[in-house]
């Protein structure tokens, strides 16, 4: 697979197996058109920031537009909100739904990612958000939603928290191309949130992540300069230094005593 065009779902499944894919989550363009720059394969995005803006910046990027769990309701949701995403240049779907609603998207010729492991909407079946699959146990009902979605049409799966070893075990048997949340490397892709990525936050950090910059503390640096400009344009505007003589428009002398005695006369 090049970078040369934008690939498609069966260029995916071909590279199963063959080398490790990159994925991002980014939600801004300027996220985007980086992660385009960078060379990563796939990109998870918000489904508002698909159009034509999105594939200028992120032309040959694999989009998985994610149909959100609680924002769609029924099936009939997820297969107008894909339609939608597609539409706009989205190239499959992310969808947590049951799969019930994964077959009936399949049936339509929709490319649908699933999600098993630690699923976020759901993690309450789970014990929260902690690792699944630790126990033979755990990991067979991983086993058994993976080959849920295989039966269902999906054509990949995000496997999130879940052992490096159980992952690898059931990447090798499946057909579904596996991408890794913190899952390790025997999936076929490693999926990283661009906000982890960049430091973005001063919040939490999953264990999975690795950061590369402290975005944090660019912000903040930013947000101290803004607030000491502010300061110093009402200083500014408190003394009578703004607006100065090169911020205003001008008016020949001529042309101004003409409206000044039009003014006085009326």
């Amino acid at each position: 697979m090049t970078k040369s065009r934008r690939p498609t779902v069966a260029d995916l499944l071909a590279m199963k197996g063959k080398r490790q894919l990159s994925m991002l989550r980014v939600v801004t363009l300027e996220e985007a058109e980086a992660a385009e720059r960078a060379g990563v394969d796939l990109l998870s995005v918000p489904p508002a920031l698909l159009g034509p803006a999105f594939r200028e910046a992120a032309p040959t990027c694999f989009a998985f537009p994610g149909l959100e769990y609680g924002q769609c309701v029924t099936t009939e949701d997820y297969l107008r909100a894909a339609f939608k995403a597609m539409m706009a240049g989205g190239d499959a779907v992310y969808c947590a739904a049951g799969l019930s609603t994964v077959r009936r998207l399949a049936e339509e010729g929709i490319p649908v990612c699933g999600h098993v492991g630690l699923i976020p909407s759901k993690a309450t079946w789970t014990g929260g958000f902690r690792a699944v699959g630790k126990t033979a146990q755990s990991a067979l009902t991983v086993w058994r939603q993976t080959k849920a979605l295989e039966d269902a049409g999906a054509f990949a799966a995000e496997i999130e928290v879940v052992p490096g070893e159980v992952a690898r075990e059931i990447s090798r048997r499946t057909s579904l191309l596996m991408l890794s949340m913190g899952a390790g490397a025997g999936c076929d892709a490693q999926y990283l949130f661009a906000e982890d990525v960049l430091g973005s936050h001063r919040g939490h950090y999953p264990r999975h992540a690795k950061t590369y910059r402290d975005f944090a503390a660019d912000y903040e640096r930013l947000q101290q300069e803004r607030i000491a400009a502010f300061g110093e344009y009402v200083a500014d505007v408190r003394s009578g230094a703004y607006p100065a003589a090169e911020h205003l428009v001008g008016i020949d002398n001529a042309e101004l005593d003409a409206f000044l005695s039009e003014i006085e006369g009326a």
